[in-house]
């Protein structure tokens, strides 16, 4: 039985504030409180809000045959709480149905797979903490940044206990082969990776008002005619997209709202079923192992990292920023470590690339790379000034467990005391 997995990505990233040179030292707020707000309004009213009314009427009308998967980044949570706490509510009654998997991705949505795997591990564990908090579930799957997988990171997320990967399913990886199959990575003991369909899914996300291409005009019929004509054994088809796909790439006039609410009344009448990425680990079984080498993303026509970190700018920055990640790691500072986990948003990398497409009001890449770095020598000043370079990572990180340890003994000291006298009084 073919079945589909429909996966929807929720990211907001936080709007960095024009930084300038001189603000350096003088000022340590980066972000655009007003500007993201009116970015959290707008994606929710356009897209989100609709979005998920559209999956409950779907769940409804298929009496919960209909099933997906939502990856949703822990800081789009944050803005959703702070500025549309309406939002956060209708995600709870899409959970509440049980037939939609709440995916595991980075906290902020970082490359931290890439630079620092400690990182990483804590961002995933922070992201499905802050579900369990807002919406009483929890997912296994592990949908990375930009769907970032390689076969050395499939190995650590493996140790960490992470048992079902989602990554893209591009070509040079596949070769002949078909992403449409349920495949394990190289690393020994049983670790299911699902590989997105790239042309269904990116026919949807860019081309389904595309005039000009193939398969316009795509309705519910035909999509899922395309699936049931895929050769017998092709039995998981993956499509994933980012949400903003739904109302705001594709604005509600092309119907693409219509079009979705339609998929699980011909997807039933044709015998085609849904899947959410732990159920198929779990029902279907790997045909062979699929193996990447080096880092594979959902980005550009390369399905690299080129996108984030392709130019001498991107490469900077990461490497500045995580040039500190051991020192900010051991820290107990709540604004650092909170800058910190903002600032790897790989969204600014996206800034600084002209085929990225995001900008957010800058006038170029550079002009991008300029705030960015103007924000990040502030953020390494103050890294440098509690934890110097100058001294070494497993020094600094003995003098710091010694400080510690001397704080709680002087707060059990003063716990004592103040026993001891109360003890007198009496």
């Amino acid at each position: 039985m073919k079945n589909i997995c429909f996966g929807f990505l929720m990211h907001i990233p936080y709007r960095l504030r024009r930084y300038r040179f001189f603000d350096i030292g003088q000022d340590h707020y980066y972000y655009e409180d007003m500007a993201s707000e009116e970015d959290v309004c707008r994606v929710v009213e356009r897209s989100y809000m609709p979005l998920c009314e559209t999956l409950l009427e779907m769940v409804r009308l298929s009496k919960n045959r209909f099933r997906c998967a939502l990856a949703i980044s822990g800081t789009t949570l944050e803005l959703l709480e702070q500025y549309a706490p309406e939002m956060i509510d209708r995600l709870r009654q899409l959970f509440e149905t049980h037939c939609v998997e709440p995916v595991v991705t980075p906290y902020s949505y970082s490359l931290a797979g890439e630079y620092s795997f400690s990182e990483l591990q804590d961002q995933l564990r922070r992201q499905s903490e802050k579900v369990k908090d807002l919406f009483g579930v929890t997912g296994g799957s592990v949908w990375n940044a930009e769907l970032l997988y390689s076969d050395e990171l499939a190995e650590q997320l493996y140790a960490a206990g992470y048992k079902t990967l989602m990554t893209e399913g591009a070509k040079h990886i596949l070769s002949w082969q078909s992403p449409n199959y349920l495949y394990q990575s190289p690393v020994k003991g049983k670790q299911t990776v699902l590989l997105r369909n790239t042309a269904l899914s990116d026919g949807l996300s860019f081309h389904f008002s595309d005039r000009s291409h193939a398969d316009y005009p795509m309705d519910a019929q035909r999509f899922v005619s395309k699936i049931t004509a895929l050769p017998d054994g092709e039995d998981i088809v993956n499509v994933w997209m980012g949400a903003e796909t739904f109302g705001i790439r594709q604005t509600a006039e092309t119907g693409i709202f219509e079009f979705l609410k339609a998929v699980p009344y011909y997807a039933i009448e044709q015998s085609v079923g849904f899947m959410t990425p732990s159920e198929a680990a779990k029902k279907l079984h790997p045909v062979q192992t699929v193996s990447s080498p080096y880092p594979l993303t959902w980005a550009g026509e390369a399905k690299d990292l080129g996108e984030f970190t392709g130019n001498d700018l991107q490469q900077e920055a990461l490497r500045q920023l995580y040039s500190v990640a051991e020192r900010v790691r051991m820290c107990t500072d709540v604004a650092l470590r909170r800058d910190w986990l903002l600032l790897q948003d790989v969204t600014y990398m996206s800034d600084m690339n002209y085929n990225a497409g995001g900008m957010n009001g800058y006038e170029s890449p550079y002009d991008a790379f300029i705030n960015y770095t103007n924000i990040l020598s502030d953020f390494l000043q103050r890294v440098e000034e509690q934890y110097p370079t100058s001294i070494e990572n497993e020094e600094l990180n003995s003098l710091l467990k010694t400080i510690r340890n001397q704080e709680q003994e002087i707060a059990e000291l003063k716990r004592r005391r103040k026993g001891k006298g109360k003890e007198d009084k009496a």
